[in-house]
């Protein structure tokens, strides 16, 4: 059995880390609340440009743009996996890169070659240890993400799939569903389709364009785009928000258990040395 000052010392430790745990739990609450606006405010923008591609999908207009033609034959696939710069958020990581390993295996079995663009310092080691081919990166987004430090990992990834070095394009991400729960997830990007996109678009119907439909719909289909990967960035970091918050107070109660194991194992020990004291006065004193 361990001695006194031994667990003494086991108790203070654990006491220094729950600490630390509550602090870091206290200001993942504080983030997670303005990651979760920050969410829910690209949101509108999100499913309006998403209705708008919908019905530019369905219309016939005289300018088909590449990113709505289906190819024949897929040959390669690009990837986008979106993982946070940070640990100690529970199974928020592993649960999406395991289910974008999955998907590369998949396409692997299918002699289908893969290009990645990891977003996140987490992905971006976990793709390296892999031997994946990585195109583009992007970390250090920090607690407020950027469009422009998103927009040339994703140029790279569009470039590839307008020179047709990649046939489709695929994001993983992890959606938000609320505090509790968080869903990794993956959506085909490219091509799209008007089944693919919002359900909101009905009928076939399109739009006066000025000065001309290629021009306008060049431009509207790259930031449909960049629009769903900020969106994908936004969910993830309100839910890697949530789950360190989770984590950090699982972790904070499981040391308040633990030290309340130690002070009992501790009252034991001593009791015990008291006990043993005792019984050398009180033979010690028969003995004289």
């Amino acid at each position: 059995m361990a001695s006194s000052k031994e667990i003494r010392a086991k108790i203070k430790s654990v006491q220094n880390t729950r600490k630390i745990t509550k602090a870091m739990e206290m200001v993942a609450a504080s983030k997670m609340r303005k990651a979760q606006e920050r969410m829910r405010a690209s949101r509108p923008y999100g499913e309006k440009i998403r209705n708008v591609a919908a019905h530019m999908s369905r219309a016939s207009v005289e300018y088909r743009h590449p990113f709505l033609v289906k190819r024949t034959e897929v040959k390669n696939v690009g990837v986008i996996v979106v993982t946070s710069d940070k640990g100690l958020c529970g199974g928020l990581n592993t649960n999406v890169l395991r289910l974008a390993l999955g998907k590369l295996k998949e396409w692997e079995g299918a002699k289908t070659g893969t290009r990645v663009c990891p977003i996140g310092n987490k992905g971006l080691g976990f793709m390296n240890r892999l031997g994946a081919r990585i195109t583009s990166q992007v970390t250090g987004l920090g607690d407020t993400p950027h469009l422009e430090k998103l927009i040339g990992a994703v140029k790279v990834m569009l470039d590839n799939y307008s020179s047709g070095e990649i046939d489709a394009l695929y994001i993983f991400y992890t959606r938000f569903i609320n505090t509790m729960k968080q869903e990794p997830v993956m959506e085909q990007l490219l091509p799209l389709s008007g089944e693919k996109l919002s359900g909101g678009a009905e009928g076939v119907w399109d739009y006066l364009y000025e000065p001309e439909a290629k021009a306008v719909v060049d431009a509207v289909m790259v930031r449909y785009i960049e629009a769903l990967v900020y969106q994908a960035v936004a969910e993830n970091l309100a839910s890697e928000q949530s789950a360190r918050m989770v984590a950090m107070k699982s972790a904070s109660d499981n040391a308040g258990d633990v030290i309340d194991e130690l002070k009992l194992v501790y009252n034991k020990t001593r009791q015990a040395a008291i006990t043993k004291e005792l019984s050398e006065i009180v033979g010690g004193a028969a003995a004289v």
